[in-house]
């Protein structure tokens, strides 16, 4: 007589930590620190204008699929902590909100287009988060306000 065998069929998110998502072909936590700053690290980045940035970022954040951790903007740098999917590279990421920033501020604020030759300076600091808790990063940038 054959004994009756049952299959145990579990998920990998079972036993994956929470924060992960999840689609239908992957599992993923990928979280950028971005920082980059006004070409000449010239401190144009106040009043109406980090009004309108934080705007766009947040705009171009949502048609690009990510979520926005933690955002914070000095006079003369800028801070982005972000939650993106694996299928978009960290340059295309940085690529797609420096570029999309630049074109319409330039456009909207005019004394920007007289001051610098081009809004953002070519170069940008990334890493993911590793070992690094989301709230030390958070507190990181929220320390730099100071800055």
């Amino acid at each position: 007589m054959k004994a009756n065998t049952y299959m145990v069929v579990s998920h990998i998110t079972d036993y994956m930590p929470k924060g992960y998502i999840t689609s239908q072909t992957c599992v993923h936590f990928m979280n950028y620190h971005f920082a980059w700053c006004p070409k000449y690290r010239r401190p144009v980045l106040l009043g109406r204008i980090k009004e309108r940035l934080e705007e766009l970022i947040k705009e171009k954040a949502e048609k690009l699929g990510c979520k926005i951790i933690t955002l914070s903007i000095g006079e003369d740098h800028m801070h982005l902590f972000i939650q993106a999917n694996p299928k978009l590279s960290p340059n295309t990421i940085i690529g797609q909100v420096k570029g999309y920033t630049s074109r319409l501020l330039r456009e909207e604020f005019p004394e920007l287009r007289s001051r610098l030759p081009t809004l953002w300076t070519r170069s940008y600091f990334v890493s993911t988060h590793g070992h690094v808790s989301d709230e030390m990063i958070q507190k990181y940038i929220e320390e730099q306000k100071g800055i």
